[in-house]
């Protein structure tokens, strides 16, 4: 699906899209023009690839999982970053992470955007939906300035993506100190994996807008780059926060083994206590068990009337001793 609209300050005029001759009409008009390509046909990306000379290995790469990047071609900029959104999974704590690629065509007085997917991009609607509203100051700029408020929208997102996962680690946390499962442990190393496969996306993309906010980008004009330099601080904390999260991750699995680590332990105190008690007892039974038939000489106290109340008596006593013991020493 192809719309196109042409803005300038206090205009905004929509162009239908059905064949070359329209796209070419849409840029040649005057003002900004900005032409929004979702879930393009083969033939779709031939009449925008046309229209705007894109080289179709940049259509390619919007199709393709290709990480964040800046290019240069003649006569335009090739701007490919990804929005990120979680998805839940089966389980309580997984998540699993689901990126979309935005290629942003950046042209003197034109810009493309592309999706690969059906239905429209949040990121990239709102942005014109603000301009079809004519709100704010995107029409008295240049397709420069709507671009980073594509960018910019998607960094926020990102902001909002760690936000969740922040909750989520506390949540494991808290749950790991009260009621340790081998659940827990694998919704963290869920949490795990999606900081490592969001860091794949959001490294690149810092990279990617930091070419921009330095005014590498031929399309992008001097006043635009304090935009781009404002994402890019954005995005150099979102690295921060995500390296922290996955110290995190780390520290949580660390309290986890700690946690497991003192259980066990307490479960060896205990039997190590009753282990302890039945040593002396099982002596003294193991010796007066033993069938000595006539030679009752040879143990005299068994001819004692009172040997079996003083051994009962005597493993009673033993008993306390160490139970007193342990108690002391707070194995019990």
């Amino acid at each position: 699906m192809i719309s196109a609209i042409v803005y300038d300050v206090g205009r905004v005029e929509h162009h239908a899209i059905e064949t070359e001759s329209d796209l070419r009409a849409a840029r040649e008009a005057p003002g900004t023009t900005w032409v929004r390509v979702s879930a393009p046909t083969r033939e779709e990306e031939r009449m925008v690839a046309e229209a705007f000379s894109l080289h179709p290995l940049e259509m390619e790469d919007v199709r393709g999982d290709v990480r964040p990047k800046r290019e240069e071609f003649e006569g335009h900029t090739f701007v490919l970053v990804k929005t990120v959104a979680l998805e839940r999974g089966e389980t309580t704590f997984d998540e699993e992470i689901r990126t979309q690629p935005i290629g942003l065509f950046l042209g003197n007085d034109w810009l493309v955007t592309v999706t690969a997917e059906d239905g429209y991009v949040a990121v990239v609607s709102d942005v014109w939906q603000s301009v079809e509203n004519q709100e704010g100051r995107t029409l008295k700029q240049g397709p420069d300035f709507a671009a980073y408020r594509v960018i910019d929208h998607t960094v926020e997102d990102y902001f909002e993506l760690l936000n969740t996962v922040g909750d989520t680690i506390e949540e494991i946390e808290e749950a790991i100190l009260s009621t340790p499962d081998e659940e827990l442990i694998e919704g963290l190393n869920a949490v795990r994996r999606d900081l490592l496969s969001f860091r794949k996306v959001v490294w690149p993309m810092r990279e990617a807008v930091g070419t921009l906010a330095r005014g590498d980008a031929e399309r992008v004009s001097e006043p635009m780059e304090k935009y781009y330099r404002d994402v890019y601080d954005h995005l150099v904390e979102i690295v921060d926060l995500t390296e922290t999260y996955r110290d995190l991750t780390r520290g949580t699995r660390d309290i986890y083994l700690n946690v497991v680590s003192q259980s066990t332990n307490d479960v060896m105190k205990r039997l190590t206590v009753v282990a302890t008690i039945f040593i002396p007892l099982t002596f003294v039974v193991g010796v007066y068990g033993m069938n000595f038939g006539d030679h009752a000489t040879n143990l005299p106290e068994l001819t004692w009337p009172y040997a079996y109340p003083a051994v009962v008596v005597g493993m009673g006593l033993v008993t306390a001793i160490l139970l007193l013991h342990f108690r002391r020493e707070g194995w019990l």
